[in-house]
């Protein structure tokens, strides 16, 4: 007789979890409080729809953080199996110019999100919509739209914080909190973060990316670019440093990041190109020998004082490493992503709750955190197999 397993939420990891479960040993429902499923895995989609990241697995690993917890996950499951996986429901990806992946041209997110849910129709799972979980009833089954479920197992799959908009606000978090479950408090990630600009520079300068550059906090370096915004600095090359970033904050209640404007040369380069141009001026000096942008210029034109622009090594030095205070993120509302959640301790190995046995969390409803590129669709996906394979192994027939 097959066990039952009821998944609520109806992300990436869960439809992951429901393709890899063994149809033959489980019957599946998932639950969803939308009246459809994978809002999210479409707005997503809206900005650049990069499915996972093509860098090796030994990589790709330690770009999260904490960088043990998901390790066993992502060797399970790795961006390639994910690409394999893809391709056998119909939808072959390409790597782009910056390592991400996609799926082929003309593949939009609709049709991603209808092949998958086509794949999981066809093994037999069932969906039902606006069902919306509430809490645990006395025996500890869930409940959902006011009255309980009896599955073998549960399996959570509520997503972050962000982009309420797609009913993915977390608002679960108190729920789990009554019930004596250890989470942690949502914060922002993968966000704009605040800079006090002086106001003739960012009059100037408000929308002008920085390219080529190199963003450095607590000795972790991102390279890629960002954008000056009024609020203060967005982009892959800021994203990437949200854990360090945050952690300054939390200690210190500012932070700071340091800008290499050339981080293809060394501070040797970049004082022997100063002191041997023919340009007459710092500023052409900068702009043709250096090819640094006029925003970059500007940044160090209203931020140093007249006697450090004028010296070539010290101009130089801020060149490689600018430095620039941080003294807010965005809210969540504005992020890509959110830390926080269940906090790792509650659970076992196999994301099982420690004190509701049978019952899993999987997903970015977990306290971990990574940067943009593919590497938070990788992660719930991976923990979705990771989870699967771990009830069709304990589900052997004998």
């Amino acid at each position: 007789m097959k066990k039952s397993v009821a998944i609520i939420g109806s992300g990436p990891s869960a439809f992951l979890l429901a393709a890899f479960l063994d149809q033959e040993k489980f019957s599946i429902t998932i639950y969803e409080k939308n009246k459809t499923s994978g809002r999210k895995f479409l707005v997503a989609g809206k900005g650049g729809f990069n499915l996972t990241h093509s860098e090796s697995i030994e990589n790709l690993v330690n770009k999260y953080t904490p960088k043990d917890f998901l390790s066993a996950a992502l060797l399970n499951f790795t961006n390639q199996d994910f690409r394999n996986w893809l391709q056998q429901i119909g939808i072959p990806t390409f790597v782009g110019s910056s390592k991400r992946v996609y799926p082929v041209k003309g593949i939009k997110p609709i049709k991603v999100l209808n092949s998958i849910m086509n794949h999981l129709k066809q093994k037999g799972v069932e969906f039902k919509h606006e069902h919306i979980f509430s809490g645990w009833d006395v025996n500890n089954n869930p409940i959902i739209n006011n009255h309980k479920i009896e599955y073998d197992y549960t399996v959570f799959a509520l997503g972050g914080a962000s982009w309420s908009v797609t009913g993915s606000n977390g608002d679960w978090l108190i729920t789990f909190n009554n019930k004596s479950i250890k989470t942690k408090s949502f914060q922002a990630s993968n966000c704009g973060y605040h800079i006090k600009w002086k106001s003739k520079f960012i009059e100037l300068n408000e929308g002008e990316p920085l390219k080529n550059i190199a963003i450095c906090c607590n000795d972790v370096v991102q390279k890629g670019e960002a954008v000056i915004t009024k609020f203060g600095l967005e982009g892959n090359a800021i994203y990437g440093l949200s854990p360090q970033i945050r952690q300054q904050l939390i200690t210190n209640s500012t932070a700071t990041i340091f800008i290499d404007f050339k981080p293809s040369l060394s501070i040797e380069k970049v004082i022997s190109k100063i002191k041997l141009s023919s340009h007459k001026t710092i500023k052409d000096i900068l702009k043709k020998e250096l090819k640094l942008s006029i925003s970059q210029i500007d940044l160090l034109k209203y931020y140093l004082k007249k006697d450090s622009y004028l010296n070539t090594n010290t101009l130089a030095n801020y060149i490689k490493r600018f430095p620039l205070n941080v003294v807010a993120t965005a809210s969540i509302e504005e992020s890509i992503s959110t830390v926080g959640g269940i906090d790792k301790k509650s659970l076992t190995a196999n994301y099982e709750l420690k004190n509701l046995p049978n019952q899993y969390c999987i997903g970015e409803m977990i306290d971990w955190d990574a940067p943009t590129g593919g590497y938070l669709l990788q992660a719930c996906t991976s923990t979705g197999v990771f989870l699967a394979k771990h009830l069709n192994q304990i589900n052997e027939v004998h």
